[in-house]
């Protein structure tokens, strides 16, 4: 089986899930040709990827002539999908408003999904895979109706709550349309959607990678940390408003904070200088399961932000959960669905730094508790969030739509 995979960028270090995807696929004997719609702004290191680097093709960075030539070879060689997509895309920019912006962008991604379409064929790919509803899926479906070439979609959280244009037809085009959670599912049912072609399936940890830690010893303080990306919707500005309220009320503790980001100075100009709160800046994917594994606890403390966008499930927190560290978060969009209050993990409400105080300072002292909460978590994770058991989901979902095409 051949698959085309296509994601805003490949290998990402901001969405390690969809090259260890690929690369779990790879080791389950499908055979992936690799597109991305840009170079990656921040590429991952991971030791793995040499052959998936090199083999990885970037759309926009196809010369516009050679994009030019691929429309002409399409108009010659199918000429009914040619035309049928023409109008497909009017239909589309029509829906979105005819003379708007997203219209036009759309008419943008019709030109590049030729080279998308042609080169798919001549790789002999039997189906086409994507990684968010937005942009890639634009490209992709278009690619689908100019090469005959079926394609599917696994929608995430930005792709839907913020820029969830044409969903309704992604989903009805789509031989499935997959997303990471129930709570996306129900959003979708929510705008009207027939989600009878919608499947769940998670992003998956990689279970070698991230294992539970043996002979942990505390510190003196007890250790937070997060990783992501300084964002308003990681709510990091609640962790850092926690933690300072725990230092006043003479609490030992320290926090650590990896990533960077849009908002890391505003960040580290609310931390102050407090001498308990530290920023380490982007870390390296192969450095966080170390990372984690350091901490006592870690807190993730998401909410909606400004312009309505949230996370899904976020996956660190599965890799957090597999090394045996407890974790905190919060009640927003499908993080529910894996860290169960009490269960595998504690949630609070958003925008609540007492309450996350709380919570931290409950993990703190409350050794059963949190011993309780990793082997939840441990078996919740191994049983429904593993890259191996999602991965081998995804595929047979594709071997389905290949035998039957």
């Amino acid at each position: 089986m051949k698959i085309a995979y296509l994601a805003p960028e490949i290998p990402a270090l901001s969405a390690t899930f969809v090259y260890k995807e690929i690369l779990k696929l790879n080791d389950f004997g499908t055979d992936v040709v690799p597109f991305s719609v840009h170079k990656p702004h921040s590429e991952a290191s991971d030791p793995q990827l040499g052959e998936l680097k090199e083999n990885v093709i970037h759309l926009y960075e196809a010369a516009k002539w050679t994009v030019f030539l691929a429309h002409i070879y399409l108009l010659f060689t199918k000429p009914i999908h040619y035309l049928r997509t023409v109008l497909l895309v009017g239909k589309d920019m029509f829906n979105l408003g005819g003379v708007s912006r997203k219209a036009f962008g759309l008419g943008f991604r019709f030109f590049y999904s030729a080279f998308l379409a042609k080169a798919m064929i001549k790789n002999q790919c039997q189906h086409l895979h994507i990684h968010f509803a937005h942009i890639p899926t634009d490209i992709g479906m278009y690619a689908s109706s100019l090469s005959g070439i079926s394609f599917s979609v696994t929608a995430h959280a930005n792709d839907l709550f913020e820029r969830g244009w044409l969903l309704k037809q992604k989903v009805e085009r789509s031989a499935f349309f997959a997303t990471i959670s129930e709570f996306n599912k129900r959003y979708l049912a929510g705008k009207g959607i027939n989600t009878d072609n919608v499947q769940i399936v998670r992003c998956g940890v990689d279970d070698e990678q991230f294992t539970q830690r043996e002979n942990f010893v505390p510190g003196k303080n007890f250790k937070v940390g997060v990783v992501g990306r300084l964002v308003e919707k990681k709510g990091i500005d609640t962790l850092i408003h926690a933690v300072a309220l725990m230092k006043k009320k003479g609490v030992d503790v320290e926090l650590y904070v990896a990533g960077s980001g849009p908002l890391e100075s505003e960040l580290t100009k609310l931390a102050g200088e407090t001498k308990n709160i530290s920023f380490l800046g982007s870390m390296a994917h192969t450095d966080v399961a170390k990372f984690i594994s350091s901490l006592d606890a870690f807190v993730l403390p998401c909410k909606i932000d400004i312009n309505g966008d949230m996370d899904g499930i976020p996956v660190v927190l599965m890799e957090a959960m597999l090394s045996g560290v407890p974790v905190i978060s919060t009640k927003v969009s499908g993080i529910p669905e894996l860290v169960i209050d009490e269960v595998t993990g504690l949630l609070v409400e958003v925008d609540n730094e007492e309450a996350l105080a709380a919570a931290i300072s409950r993990l703190r002292i409350d050794s059963e508790l949190r011993e309780t909460m990793i082997q939840g978590a441990i078996e919740k994770v191994s049983r429904e969030f593993s890259l191996n058991v999602n991965t081998q989901r995804l595929r047979s979902l594709f071997m389905n739509v290949v035998e039957n095409s």
